[in-house]
């Protein structure tokens, strides 16, 4: 049976990254996407987890491209039977931060332009304290970072670990996960009955999934938990 850990996440620094635009408004979903966990995490770039020369060589800081390498990063992820779910919010606020640029071409020609008008544009954020809840499954025992950075501003963020209790594996039948899932890693191993979309990049999730197929359930916890079996990283192609 794997290791099953539940993670808890708090941030330290407002989280921003652009979930929806709708103008000049950005917005943030307090959903955390199961891609940046990982990336956030050190299950990508750390020579522990690396299996390739290039997975070795992957940034940590700096991408010296443009062009996202999901695919090549996280299916190494699958041949150590590590699985990150995407987190929802336990509990969160958002704020609202206006910016406002102006025309500079002035300081590049030494000659009258036209009128400055400025312009603005405005970033909803997820607030310090909100905690965010998810799952890591792995085919060994891991050692987490107690620290992390989230989002376009590499927000600090704490983490909290528990190890759950040895699951059981159950048979197919019927049973409903309220956390949210990439439908990519879920729909080839369930039969997923019915959903709510979360429209995100670079891959929409869904939550509150009915769904049948086999999972793992635990004793010895206050709620009722019933997670997937054989969820692991697909892509689209």
């Amino acid at each position: 049976m794997p290791n099953i850990y539940r993670c808890t996440l708090e941030l330290h620094d407002s989280l921003y990254y652009a979930t929806r635009e709708i103008g000049r408004l950005y917005e943030t979903e307090p959903v955390l996407h199961n891609y940046a966990l990982c990336y956030a995490l050190g299950l990508i770039d750390s020579k522990k987890y690396a299996t390739t020369v290039s997975d070795e060589k992957a940034y940590r800081y700096f991408c010296p491209t443009q062009v996202p390498m999901y695919e090549e990063h996280l299916t190494p992820l699958n041949q150590q039977g590590i699985y990150v779910t995407p987190a929802r919010a336990v509990h969160h606020t958002a704020v609202l931060h206006t910016w406002k640029y102006a025309d500079n071409r002035y300081h590049v020609e030494m000659k009258k332009t036209q009128k400055n008008i400025p312009s603005f544009g405005r970033a909803k954020e997820i607030a310090p304290e909100s905690q965010f809840e998810f799952f890591v499954i792995s085919a060994k025992s891991l050692t987490f970072p107690q620290w992390i950075r989230l989002g376009k501003w590499m927000s600090k963020a704490k983490v909290e670990v528990k190890e759950l209790p040895k699951p059981q594996q159950n048979s197919t039948k019927e049973f409903t996960f309220p956390y949210p899932l990439n439908p990519l890693d879920v729909m080839f191993t369930n039969q997923v009955l019915s959903y709510d979309t979360i429209n995100m990049p670079p891959v929409s999730l869904i939550r509150n999934v009915r769904m049948a197929g086999e999972f793992y359930s635990f004793e010895g916890l206050k709620e009722t938990l019933q997670l997937p079996i054989q969820m692991e990283y697909r892509f689209s192609s």
